[in-house]
């Protein structure tokens, strides 16, 4: 059987370095979806929207081990996408009127037909809230800055403005405020947190 780590194979994307900041092509992915809006920060949508999104990645990654591709990978981060209409005016002090996006990469081997068959699965077993608000497309993102920040999300200040002075010395911001969580929040200590924060330019 072949094992495969992703999170190694795209060491650019998923294991920055915490020092700089730095430029990185994202190719188009493969991504599970759920959209909403509203502060995450004790939000039953959101907390709805990551139980769907790993229900249907872990019924994923086991289809993939168990079935004819006998591929055997670690299930990728939850990956988050943030922000406001007017992105001017994007504050982590207020996120009342914040609209999100959260979303799972699905590696190469998991189709369309794979999905729907996953979804239907977990339907039946589990039933979590935002199963019917998921979709599964691919994303576009280019060029991007990218730098990991290590602590509490409520710290993130400094850090999202460092990559916004970064790319506001070479070009101008576009798209969404993009974050990639690599720590289960649950077990580690806010102070060892990882989260790779990311935005995109031109």
């Amino acid at each position: 059987m072949e094992k495969i780590d992703f999170k190694k194979e795209l060491k650019q994307l998923y294991q920055p370095s915490a020092k700089e900041v730095v430029l990185v092509d994202v190719p188009t992915m493969n991504y599970l979806m759920v959209d909403g809006e509203g502060d995450p920060n004790g939000s039953k949508s959101y907390a709805d929207a990551i139980e769907a999104l790993f229900s249907v990645s872990y019924t994923l990654k086991f289809m993939a081990k168990k079935g004819p591709l006998a591929i055997d990978y670690g299930v990728l981060p939850l990956e988050s996408l943030w922000w406001v209409d007017d992105m001017a005016t994007f504050s982590q002090e207020d996120k009342s009127n914040w609209k999100w996006t959260a979303m799972i990469m699905q590696p190469d081997c998991v189709s369309k037909e794979m999905v729907v068959d996953a979804m239907t699965e977990v339907g039946r077993k589990k039933k979590p809230a935002a199963l019917s608000l998921m979709r599964f497309e691919p994303f576009a993102e280019g060029r991007c800055a990218q730098i990991l920040h290590i602590g509490p999300f409520s710290e993130e200040g400094p850090t999202i403005a460092k990559v916004h002075a970064f790319i506001d010395a070479r070009g101008i911001r576009t798209g969404k405020h993009h974050e990639i969580y690599l720590s289960d929040i649950r077990k580690a200590a806010p102070a060892k947190w990882k989260t790779v924060v990311r935005q995109p330019l031109r």
